[in-house]
């Protein structure tokens, strides 16, 4: 059965959206109780409020994935997160364990950009035109197949946090990288090595060509493939003019999947955990913009009432893909478990599996 048959099977019935707040959270809190440690639920950061109160671990994709391996006494994983991130977890953990994610249709739109098809396309032109000079790089927003064929074909993942480390590796092996699916993770992270823009060059995966070509096929380093997060990229640098102007105190601090030009004017730059760490660490009665996503960043001024806190972007939306999980689709999951009845179950095959655990295995060796 395929997701869309699966999501078909399984669609949230009616009768959950006239549920109230108060009802849904009785029954989840019913049914967590009944099953106990048998039942783990991880929440990313971008979860709403409404179901990151049930989250038994908050944290980045891949921090999740662990610790639902870490968890042996789990015997279902309801993930809630976005699908990559429910694969992550499904190939992490043992056979005995099962990964459900509330709602099928919550994706990604940037792992949604790398197409493995597309991929498989790519590499033999790029091998033809480089030859074996290319290590694949891939950001752990991706799909279990794009990490299967990066895994195949010698190369790793990286995360927001390791990606400088990774990366500075990967060009001690090979001549040049393949990074996908995010071109400005990608540019920001090699250019803070050192790497001259001009030795970069963008893949457009629909064209099937390289484009803003700069220098030499012999001189380029990155090639980066042409995708991006909808959330980071409206950030601007028109929001970073306004608060220079109007909140001269502020400091700015912006995650790296920002544009370039963003990262380059905003104060500090780095992962969710780094956001999150800074934050923590600085004093009382000081000034923050932060440019990442919504929910986030109001759980962080939630959590910071002595400091003055506000988005760099206050007209962006939050993650929409990660926003189809919710109070109603977590309780119809959790519900239809208590009957018996796995579904929205994850499960991605084996070879996929053990060509991905090479890329994350490759990673985790350097980090």
């Amino acid at each position: 059965m395929n997701l869309l048959e699966e999501a078909g099977k399984a669609l949230l019935p009616e009768s959950y959206n006239h549920l109230s707040a108060e009802e849904m959270i009785h029954r989840i809190q019913t049914i967590r109780q009944e099953f106990g440690e048998a039942l783990f639920i991880p929440c990313h950061h971008y979860q709403k409020d409404e179901v990151v109160q049930f989250a038994d671990s908050i944290g980045d994709s891949l921090q999740l994935a662990q610790a639902a391996a870490q968890n042996k006494k789990a015997r279902y994983i309801v993930f809630c997160g976005v699908h990559f991130m429910a694969e992550t977890a499904d190939m992490l953990t043992d056979d005995t364990q099962k990964v459900l994610l509330p709602d099928l249709r919550a994706g990604c739109s940037m792992a949604d950009m790398a197409d493995i098809y597309q991929l498989e396309q790519a590499w033999p032109r790029l091998m033809e035109r480089f030859g074996n000079t290319i290590m694949p790089i891939t950001y752990i927003n991706s799909t279990a197949a794009i990490k299967a064929f990066v895994g195949a074909h010698g190369g790793t993942t990286v995360t927001s946090s390791n990606a400088k480390q990774i990366v500075k590796y990967a060009l001690t092996q090979k001549k040049r990288i393949f990074f996908l699916p995010d071109q400005h993770l990608g540019r920001n992270t090699t250019a803070e090595l050192g790497i001259p823009l001009e030795e970069m060059a963008v893949w457009n995966p629909i064209l099937q060509e390289l484009e803003e070509i700069k220098t030499s096929d012999q001189r380029l380093q990155v090639i980066l493939w042409k995708g991006y997060c909808s959330v980071h990229q409206h950030f601007t640098l028109k929001n970073i003019s306004h608060i220079r102007k109007n909140h001269p105190a502020m400091q700015i601090i912006v995650h790296p999947e920002c544009s370039y030009e963003v990262v380059q004017a905003a104060d500090q730059s780095g992962s969710t955990k780094k956001i999150v760490d800074t934050i923590e660490a600085a004093p009382a009665g000081s000034e923050w913009a932060i440019g990442t996503e919504a929910n986030l960043v109001g759980r962080i001024i939630q959590a910071h009432p002595d400091k003055k806190i506000v988005s760099l972007n206050p007209f962006t939306c939050p993650c929409m893909t990660m926003n189809r999980i919710d109070l109603p689709h977590l309780l119809f999951t959790l519900e239809k478990l208590h009957q018996g009845e796995l579904i929205h179950q994850i499960h991605v095959d084996k070879p996929t599996t053990t060509n991905a655990l090479m890329a994350l295995d490759r990673m985790l060796l350097q980090s």
